[in-house]
């Protein structure tokens, strides 16, 4: 990268080298398309999840336990999104906005088919938290085996996403598999709003 330098003169401040500025450095660069990738893929899932929390939410369904867990996870990839454009224009890259809107799995082109009992609502959520959980690996991949490496995002994703994700998928498989042994039954119903309660007390 060219090394901006400038000179001060006895009347003022005058650039020598007509150079760019920026915070670039490392490998940010060959990552910088992975991590659009997370990004967009957040972002899809955030409002994957906030609408499997309404849909909880309604009358019909009526399991504030649900609404509130799904309401949760909505709201963190939403901010974990946000923290991935912070990380993005902090190093001196940019985010595109369009690629969100035109990616197949955005908001504007998702079509989601909600279950309509809550065990598979929950494997729904097992299978979101592992895809959430290969992103993060792929960009912490580039990011150790890019040339030149970028050992700052690196950090950045083992510290902010790797560990808390597995805790997340042992959350949800451990839900899965309680509320599995609860719809075993011949009248799971009232287990099931017991789990709900559950849920929300959480």
């Amino acid at each position: 990268l060219p090394v901006c330098v400038y000179f001060l003169s006895s009347l003022s401040l005058r650039k020598l080298d007509p150079v760019i500025c920026h915070s670039l450095y490392a490998g940010i660069e060959n990552v910088e398309s992975s991590i659009q990738s997370y990004i967009n893929l957040n972002m899809h899932k955030s409002y994957q999840y906030l609408s499997m929390s309404t849909f909880y939410n309604s009358y019909q369904k009526n399991r504030p336990g649900f609404t509130k867990l799904y309401k949760e996870m909505s709201d963190r990839s939403f901010d974990d999104a946000i923290e991935l454009i912070r990380h993005v224009t902090r190093r001196g890259g940019q985010v595109d906005f369009r690629a969100i809107s035109q990616h197949p799995n955005s908001v504007a082109n998702s079509k989601l088919k909600l279950e309509e009992d809550e065990l598979h609502s929950l494997g729904i959520a097992l299978d979101v938290e592992k895809t959430l959980t290969d992103g993060a690996t792929h960009v912490h991949y580039e990011a150790t085996h890019g040339r030149p490496h970028d050992p700052q995002t690196a950090h950045f994703v083992e510290e902010k996403f790797l560990g808390r994700q597995a805790e997340s998928i042992r959350k949800v498989s451990g839900y899965v598999n309680d509320l599995s042994k609860i719809m075993n039954n011949p009248d799971p119903s009232l287990g099931v709003y017991l789990f709900d309660q559950y849920l929300e007390k959480q």
